[in-house]
């Protein structure tokens, strides 16, 4: 064997090596850390900036919040970034709804790697204390007896509230006329003055006037329990089969980042949302934990594509 043979050999032996260094994520990360994320103060942007911190000690490198003026812009930056673990995007299901409704520079299921759903927002069905129902199943059956008279609040076209309700017509197969809000607050309090017989919103925002009598909370929109909302029964065991209406929160990086370096930035968010301090202060603006897999996250996120898409072609829910 020639000199120039062998270490020809050795060189490509040494490619070898190194590339699968690179493909095991082993070098990584050696530099800052950027978590893509929405306007400042919504609610990605306030768990990103309680994670940061945390998976930046634990990874060695610093990890930055990149704000952006919208969660489009965000979430296009998120899909279009270098696929190295470099730059991660934060969204939640703005991010499924919105490229539903219309074009976005981004394919959800194309363009992105899930890594970890970090939590949920649970919501709770409440209907106004005048409303003749104490549960969901009384709820349908005064829906069935009046098709067409009872109505429910909303905001925007694929807003929280306005899937929320349209989900409870087509899973229990009732009649509802749907009141537009200019706001999630405005929906409340049409609620609570009558102007609307049942609204679908956030537990935070819902809960301390259920407490008062204000309204009445009949469920949660969840697939188990909440401690959002502890003693309501989910919408499923109520009598609803098939409903789950969540806010989620969750991180994603451009599709073909390597399986290694998802694998560790997942345990690293697992790590930081498991933290004491920062479980209670997500839970305090009405963040549930949740820490999936890549695997689990990515599960999810293919069938709220498919329900979510059926759900606004039925419905014939169009951006205004």
């Amino acid at each position: 064997m020639s000199i120039l043979h062998h270490a020809t050999k050795i060189f490509c032996l040494g490619l070898l090596v190194l590339g699968g260094g690179l493909v095991s994520g082993q070098d990584y990360p050696n530099k800052t850390i950027r978590i893509v994320a929405p306007a400042v103060g919504g609610g990605s942007d306030i768990v990103a900036r309680l994670i940061a911190p945390v998976m930046s000690g634990a990874l060695g490198q610093p990890v930055i919040v990149d704000n952006r003026a919208s969660a489009l812009i965000s979430s296009e930056i998120g899909a279009k970034a270098p696929p190295d673990g470099y730059t991660l995007h934060i969204n939640g299901n703005l991010l499924l709804i919105s490229a539903l409704l219309q074009p976005v520079p981004y394919d959800v299921l194309r363009d992105f790697s899930q890594v970890c759903l970090i939590s949920r927002n649970v919501n709770v069905l409440a209907v106004h204390p005048a409303v003749p129902a104490n549960s969901i199943k009384e709820l349908i059956a005064l829906a069935k007896a009046k098709p067409g008279q009872l109505n429910y609040a909303s905001t925007g076209p694929g807003g929280n509230q306005h899937i929320g309700g349209e989900l409870f017509k087509s899973l229990a197969g009732v009649n509802l006329v749907r009141v537009a809000y200019k706001g999630g607050a405005a929906a409340g309090l049409a609620l609570m003055a009558g102007e609307v017989q049942m609204l679908v919103n956030d537990a935070g925002a819902l809960m301390p006037f259920a407490k008062a009598g204000k309204i009445r909370a009949l469920a949660v929109t969840s697939t188990t329990p909440s401690a959002m909302a502890p003693g309501l029964p989910t919408m499923e065991a109520a009598g609803v089969p098939g409903y789950d209406w969540i806010g989620v929160t969750g991180i994603h990086t451009p599709i073909k980042t390597p399986a290694a370096i998802i694998k560790r930035l997942n345990q690293e968010i697992v790590r930081a949302i498991n933290v004491p301090e920062t479980k209670e202060r997500l839970l305090a603006i009405g963040e549930e934990i949740i820490g999936s897999s890549p695997e689990e996250f990515a599960a999810r996120t293919k069938s709220d594509v498919v329900r979510f898409a059926k759900l606004i072609k039925d419905a014939g829910i169009k951006v205004d």
